[in-house]
């Protein structure tokens, strides 16, 4: 009886609305002499390697050490600079690397806020600059902030700032050499977007920051691979997490995991925090 009771209610009310439960916080530090300023990641399948990159043109891999699959500490296994197909150092306007992406085969794929387009990366090399006339109009140092990638081996990639406060994001889309705008994403507040992944199921993750005095709120939203069926999965009060500016959907035994990477901007009043959520679907 109480289970036909618990099926009934749950057809009246319609399901429960996804939500993110909070895992844990972790922060990481180094002594490398370079290290900070990360604005992006990927997490592997397993749940341990990853890829992160700067906002200063450095590219590190590392593994995560868990326990009962929460995070208990984390090994820097390189921390390399990107340098161009010549093998010479990047400028200050083409190492500005933003948003990231990994394919099924490990082709890293970054993209750029200040020359503004995407390159692909072999090892720690990069290749050409892929973009598009429209990029020319974007704000210097405000534009190609978050970069994911579909199952198709599509790429979309969405500007920080959409250039006004009541205009949407765009989501422009490389897919067969060519780029267009897939789709728009409502602004909404006065948030930003920081990072952008497709999870397993599909989706489309957006992650968003927004600066109120003394410190940062932080807001998910997902849509459906079209930009349809908006939902906000989480907002934060001020201080909850430091600046956060990478987002990385995975899947483990349980379910949806999101990490989520910080930048501390080379300041020593912030933090590189690794924050994880557990996607509680309906």
């Amino acid at each position: 009886m109480r289970a036909f009771i618990s099926a009934f209610l749950l057809l009246v009310a319609g399901p429960a609305p996804a939500e993110l439960v909070h895992l844990g916080s972790f922060e990481w530090t180094s002594n490398h002499p370079r290290f900070g300023g990360f604005s992006a990641i990927e997490v592997s399948d397993n749940g341990r390697d990853f890829v992160a990159i700067s906002d200063l043109g450095l590219i590190a891999r590392g593994s995560f050490d868990r326990v009962d699959g929460m995070l208990a500490g984390i090994k820097l296994n390189s921390f390399d600079p990107f340098i161009s197909s010549t093998g010479t150092d990047l400028s200050r306007a083409d190492r500005d690397s933003e948003g990231l992406a990994v394919d099924t085969d490990g082709q890293i794929y970054v993209s750029f806020e200040w020359r503004h387009g995407v390159r692909r990366v072999n090892g720690n090399t990069m290749g050409a600059l892929m973009r598009t006339d429209a990029f020319s109009a974007m704000q210097p140092n405000s534009s190609l902030e978050a970069l994911a990638l579909d199952a198709g081996g599509a790429l979309f990639v969405i500007p920080e700032r959409s250039g006004r406060p009541t205009r949407p994001f765009p989501v422009w889309r490389l897919i067969d050499g060519n780029w267009d705008v897939a789709f728009e994403i409502p602004r909404r507040g006065p948030f930003l977007v920081t990072g952008a992944d497709i999870g397993p199921d599909g989706r489309f993750y957006i992650l968003e920051r927004d600066f109120v005095l003394v410190g940062f709120r932080t807001r998910i939203r997902r849509f459906g691979p079209d930009g349809s069926g908006e939902e906000t999965l989480l907002e934060t009060d001020v201080l909850t997490h430091d600046n956060l500016e990478g987002i990385s959907v995975w899947e483990d035994a349980e379910g949806l995991r999101l990490t989520l990477i910080s930048d501390d901007n080379y300041r020593s009043w912030q933090r590189t925090e690794i924050v994880e959520y557990r996607l509680t679907d309906d």
